[in-house]
């Protein structure tokens, strides 16, 4: 196939990139680097599949020659990006998927919507299966992402019933792995960059919120799986394996053998308000439609992720 992967100097959508150029694919990869980087795809050049294309889905998409597959995985999904640019994260969520749409019926190519597990809000059900509709504060800080994300869903099915576009939609839930961004401000990066650096985690409320975390190549393995598939409805992605942010904190600690504290704060600005207090997918449509479940157990993602951290914050230091 030729795809185009939007967001594709991302997190996810760089390990996207060489997930499909493994499997032979013709990849194109569009990203304006507002939260992207070419760090995350410098080992691509040169390589005779692939291309960079330095654009902002929000404004007219132009890509020359037939495409198979769009993925759509341009957008600001942590909160220090969508706190600090909520204008920027409604536009990429609304503009930027009516434009991947408009391309993806232009060239008659299957499309893939990375949607969230934010959509479910702060869930009054647990686990949270794809039939629950959610509980969204819309006005809230935290609204521009999620309200972004439900907005798209909705217009990859309008797409799918009003011009028979063969549609996919993900729920991403946490992810974690190499290629995250040290100022990313998710727990994942926070707390492995606190360890490393010998300063304290900072857990807010406690600790005692939920979290599943699912390591990236098994995040990677379930959208590809998902693009081959014949579901057109949205499918949970996710790590069902919950825990406590305390654990985790601890978890954190003992992998990288770090001797910093765990302190308990009360953040001083909106960072937490409507921040679900528990999340965990429901993976049981996965499991059935597309045969996958995650595999990398916390343990070994862990240490590959912190490792990787090392070498960065290692590299940092020594350009200082």
């Amino acid at each position: 196939m030729r795809v185009l992967i939007t967001g594709g100097a991302g997190f996810i959508g760089s390990h996207l990139c060489d997930r499909l150029l493994a499997e032979g694919h013709e990849v194109i990869a569009m990203d304006n680097l507002i939260t992207g980087t070419t760090d995350n795809i410098a080992h691509l050049a040169g390589h005779r599949r692939f291309r960079f294309i330095l654009h902002d889905v929000t404004e007219y998409i132009y890509v020359d020659g037939p495409l198979d597959a769009i993925l759509h995985l341009a957008s600001l999904p942590s909160p220090v990006d969508y706190l600090e640019k909520p204008i920027q994260t409604l536009k990429v969520g609304a503009l930027g998927t009516h434009k991947t749409l408009g391309l993806a019926v232009a060239k008659r190519a299957r499309y893939l919507l990375a949607s969230t597990s934010e959509v479910y809000g702060d869930p009054l059900v647990h686990p949270q299966p794809e039939t629950y509709w959610g509980n969204v504060n819309p006005v809230g800080p935290r609204g521009v992402y999620d309200e972004s994300k439900r907005f798209a869903e909705a217009m990859t099915m309008a797409y799918h019933r009003a011009h028979g576009l063969d549609t996919r939609i993900a729920r991403i839930f946490n992810t974690y792995g190499p290629r995250m961004r040290l100022d990313d401000g998710r727990v994942v990066p926070n707390f492995v960059r606190q360890a490393l650096s010998g300063e304290p985690l900072t857990v807010y409320d406690k600790g005692s919120r939920t979290r599943s975390f699912c390591y990236i190549s098994d995040m990677v393995d379930g959208l590809y799986r998902l693009l081959l598939s014949d579901e057109v409805y949205p499918v949970n992605l996710g790590n069902p394996q919950e825990m406590t942010i305390l654990d985790f904190a601890h978890k954190v600690l003992e992998i990288s053998g770090s001797s910093s504290q765990v302190v308990f704060v009360t953040p001083e600005d909106e960072r937490t308000r409507d921040d679900p207090h528990a999340r965990r997918p429901d993976i049981r449509k996965a499991r059935q439609v597309l045969g996958w479940e995650p595999k990398v157990p916390l343990e070994e993602g862990l240490r590959l992720t912190i490792d990787w951290f090392r070498r960065r914050l290692t590299t940092a230091g020594a350009k200082t």
